[in-house]
């Protein structure tokens, strides 16, 4: 059988975090958290997928470049989650020399001089809808990113947007790094996904649980209770 022509990509969520669910401290230092095995396993996977998607909070705080350094593969599509167009020129996406391989998703509250600035340096950006919170609407991202022929997308990061992925039920697969380390008061991995009670926690079918250095690795497939497909 073919493929379903409406399909939304696969998306799976691939972050790092200390025992006590942390994505980074108080004051957002992250690096880092993994172990190196753990950060080349991050890298093979993102081989395997057409696209890597951050926000812009993580660009403006990490500057990552998001290509496959670590491991062999070819470098994803960049995609930013950036509603407003704060992703300065200088960051690593635009200033790599591959910026034709990033794409900025805005909403219309995004100045036009920034919109132009970024395309000048090559990079494509792509006006969305905006959701109830001003944001950029993820579902239309997502159909739009298929309509280019993006079929996988990996998120990673930050708790905003990994948050947002799962509350819309638009996560397909998780791939959580667990680091034996404790924080105390940081970043929080995931936010508010307004359960209220245990038989609405979201699930992972199948889990797989790696030991990858120092580092373990959950990963599997999400199961939403309350979803009715």
């Amino acid at each position: 059988m073919g493929e379903e022509p409406n399909r939304l990509p696969t998306v799976t969520l691939s972050y790092a975090q200390t025992l006590d669910g942390r994505l980074a401290t108080a004051t957002g230092s992250s690096q880092w958290i993994s172990c190196k095995s753990s950060l080349v396993r991050a890298h093979e996977l993102r081989a395997r997928h057409d696209a890597v998607m951050v926000g812009v909070g993580t660009v403006c705080r990490d500057d990552p470049r998001l290509t496959v350094r670590l491991a062999p593969g070819k470098n994803p599509l960049r995609v930013v989650v950036d509603s407003t167009l704060r992703t300065p020129p200088s960051a690593a996406v635009l200033s790599d020399g591959a910026a034709g391989r990033t794409v900025l998703a805005v909403t219309g509250r995004a100045p036009r001089e920034r919109r132009a600035r970024a395309e000048r340096l090559g990079a494509h950006v792509l006006r969305l809808p905006e959701n109830a919170e001003g944001r950029v609407d993820l579902r239309a991202l997502l159909v739009a990113l298929r309509e280019r022929g993006i079929r996988s997308v990996m998120v990673e990061g930050g708790a905003a947007l990994i948050t947002s992925f799962l509350r819309e039920h638009l996560a397909d697969r998780l791939a959580v790094c667990v680091a034996p380390k404790l924080l105390g008061c940081g970043i929080e991995a995931v936010g508010e996904l307004g359960i209220h009670d245990l038989g609405g926690a979201l699930l992972l079918e199948e889990p797989s649980v790696t030991v990858c250095g120092t580092d373990i690795l959950v990963e599997g497939e999400i199961y939403y209770p309350d979803d009715p497909a």
